[in-house]
């Protein structure tokens, strides 16, 4: 009987840890997403530029005024900030938010529903 107890107790406690928002994973697909799409070039920890600049915080964050980055004179021209929509469209197709940045060969990716994942990830504060 006590090892059963104990058993019982053990499984609860497993299964209590396992509800627990820290011990799942959390929603990866907006960072496979980006992973997919972005790290390439990208990545999300501050500081930490690659061949593009890192994009922690980019959400509220004026185009081309990284300080650490040497972006195209297109980008610090471009002359706005950085929001949801306006990365949804720059996802979706560099060339024509920021004619002459250097994005390429990156031509845009279609997937709404992508991109969508990616914002969000971004959003996070990453």
């Amino acid at each position: 009987m006590r090892n059963r107890v104990l058993m019982m107790m053990a499984v609860g406690g497993i299964a209590y840890a396992l509800s627990s928002p820290f011990a799942l994973p959390q929603d990866a697909s907006g960072q496979q997403a980006f992973n997919n799409s972005c790290r390439t070039c990208h990545m999300v920890r501050e500081g930490d530029n690659r061949l593009g600049p890192n994009l922690h915080k980019i959400i509220g964050r004026k185009a081309g005024s990284l300080p650490e980055y040497a972006f195209s004179s297109a980008m610090k021209e471009a002359g706005f900030v950085w929001d949801e929509e306006k990365l949804d469209r720059f996802i979706a197709n560099p060339e024509e938010v920021v004619p002459g940045n250097n994005m390429k060969p990156y031509g845009g990716l279609s997937s709404s529903e992508d991109r969508k994942k990616i914002i969000a990830f971004l959003a996070e504060g990453r």
